[in-house]
């Protein structure tokens, strides 16, 4: 069955931009009568706030969408992506990555043949690893793009399709060697979004067009921990008068703004094409 999903983080208020994408999903699912799910991304404990949480719920409601229940709150699963994370790790495809944000900016900076634009590392020798565990120093789990490419023989076959597109071949060498979890965020966003669409079914994800490029990052994932490959949607994005895409970092009047100020739900659902 068609399924399909709208996952925020609670780290801020929505706005305009977050309703035109749970609108499009929503409007999806219905059409052909699949299932809408809302899935509430808190992984990172450090910006994820329940006020934001509470205000997602009313949000949404206020906008007349309707989803299934029980919420999947990634908080909650922490188990499956840490099942996930062991299991890459056995295979052999994650290291331990010691580096500093800085180091690492600076060792691109520095490449031997120029300037990386994606950061490209390597297992330390098991001596000075040891050394380095034993002194409690932190570290990220990183993937391994060569030991990626090894395993699947190459990425020339890996594919997804993207609506209106069709057929997209994957280039997860756009990533480098991604972080799939360290000490202060643990899991995370791109190991936990393919453990959670393949757990919940999701087989179309609607997303906005900034998504795009971590798709092709989650598609190595997925062959990876042999999971299923949704149909991708990645719709344009909202701006603002000034051309600007909305975002919740530029501070977006928020639907709560707009709800208080006197806008009706039908009111923006028809500004944003769904009256």
């Amino acid at each position: 069955m068609f399924a399909t999903r709208f996952a925020p983080s609670p780290t801020g208020y929505l706005h305009k931009g977050h309703a035109f994408s749970a609108l499009t999903a929503f409007a999806a699912a219905q059409a052909v009568g699949g299932r809408f799910v809302l899935r509430i991304e808190d992984i990172d404990a450090t910006r994820c706030r329940p006020e934001f949480e509470a205000a997602i719920y009313e949000d949404l409601a206020w906008l007349g969408l309707a989803w299934e229940t029980p919420v999947r709150r990634q908080s909650e699963h922490l188990d499956d992506y840490h099942a996930a994370l062991s299991r890459l790790e056995a295979d052999g495809l994650l290291y331990r990555c010691f580096r500093t944000r800085k180091e690492i900016a600076e060792a691109m900076a520095s490449a031997p043949h120029g300037p990386m634009e994606v950061f490209r590392g390597g297992p330390l020798p098991p001596d000075e690893e040891a050394a380095r565990l034993a002194a409690g120093e932190a570290f990220a789990w990183r993937l391994s793009l060569d030991a990626a490419g090894r395993r699947l023989g190459g990425f020339g076959d890996l594919t997804f399709v993207e609506e209106g597109e069709g057929a997209v071949v994957a280039r997860p060498q756009v990533g480098g060697d991604v972080v799939l979890a360290r000490r202060d965020v643990g899991v995370a966003y791109h190991l936990a979004v393919v453990v959670d669409d393949a757990l919940q079914g999701i087989t179309h994800v609607i997303r906005g067009r900034d998504l795009f490029e971590a798709t092709h990052v989650q598609r190595l994932l997925q062959a990876l921990l042999e999971l299923p490959t949704p149909t991708y949607r990645h719709h344009a994005l909202l701006v603002g008068p000034d051309g600007k895409r909305f975002a919740k970092r530029d501070r977006a009047e928020t639907l709560r703004s707009l709800r208080e100020r006197g806008m009706s739900a039908a009111d923006l659902r028809k500004e944003l094409g769904f009256g």
